[in-house]
Formats: structure tokens, C-alpha cells, sequence
């Protein structure tokens, strides 16, 4: 009976049908970007987690915006979404305000130090983008944009 060969280094590993599955592929560069993406922001409130760079940018550039609006952009529950945003409220980045209109409704807008905060991370994450994935040529940049951007826009419900 041969005994099966132990792989050492990963250059002896056979991905089997993860070799040909996009969803492996899609989960394990979301970590490592993450990863990337957490490194540069160390030290600031939007560092660690998922949803708080987004979440802040999208308060900065639209005053008002419903939670509900932002956790279906972002994927995420209810519940969720509500500890994101305690979460930055309790950081002094966001304010939470009933609205006039809908007595039942939340509208958000950004402190002093969540405008400030969006400023200046606007500049890493568009930089971090460009430095992690240099390795890809341009043009197959914007082929694998527009297919990602297709797919999450059919996925969240936008036209």
C-alpha cells in the first residue's frame, strides 16, 4: 500500500475542486485585502471590521441617509447594523436623528471628527486599491470592475 505524499509547502497542495471554484477565490482575496486595507488604517476608528469605511463614506456624502438604506448596501441585518452604528456614535463619528417626515425613521449624519476622519481616508483606500492590485494590468482592472460591479448591483437590488 503507497502511502499518500504529505504536503510540505503549499506549492505540494492540489486545491481539488477549489481550484476552479470563483467563490474560493473571491473569499480569499476579500481577506487579504481586508488584511492590506486594516494595516494601513491602523489606529484609526474604521480600522477592523467590516462596514465602517463604507457606512462613514456614504453618511459623509449623502447627510440623512437611512440605516436601512446602507445595511442593504452593505449587506448586513438589522441587528448588525445597529451595533455598527452605536459602534461609531460611541466613537463620536456619527449622530443619529429622528426623522421629521417619519416619526419612526433614523437619519444619520457625520460629527465634526467623522467629516474629518472620511477626509482622510478617502486618499488610502483609493491608493491601497491601486497598490494591492498592481500586479493586474490596468485593463483587466476595469474588465474585473465592471464584472464585480455588475454583479454586486444585481446582488443588492440596484439599477
Amino acid at each position: 500500500m503507497l502511502e499518500a505524499r504529505k504536503p510540505t509547502s503549499i506549492e505540494d497542495v492540489d486545491l481539488d475542486v477549489l481550484e476552479d471554484t470563483l467563490s474560493f477565490y473571491v473569499r480569499t482575496m476579500n481577506i487579504a485585502v481586508s488584511r492590506d486595507l486594516d494595516e494601513r488604517l491602523d489606529g484609526l476608528d474604521v480600522a477592523r471590521g467590516t462596514g465602517k469605511i463604507t457606512t462613514l463614506l456614504l453618511v459623509d456624502s449623502h447627510p440623512g441617509i437611512r440605516p436601512s438604506v446602507i445595511a442593504q448596501i452593505i449587506m448586513k441585518d438589522r441587528s448588525a447594523m445597529g451595533r455598527l452604528i452605536e459602534q461609531m456614535i460611541d466613537h463620536d463619528l456619527l449622530t443619529r436623528q429622528t426623522s421629521a417626515r417619519e416619526r419612526r425613521a433614523h437619519e444619520l449624519f457625520v460629527t465634526a471628527k467623522g467629516a474629518e476622519l472620511a477626509a482622510r481616508i478617502r486618499p488610502i483606500v483609493t491608493q491601497q486599491s491601486k497598490d494591492f492590485f498592481s500586479f493586474i494590468a490596468q485593463e483587466e482592472q476595469a474588465q474585473l470592475m465592471d464584472i464585480l460591479r455588475r454583479a454586486y448591483r444585481k446582488l443588492v437590488g440596484m439599477s
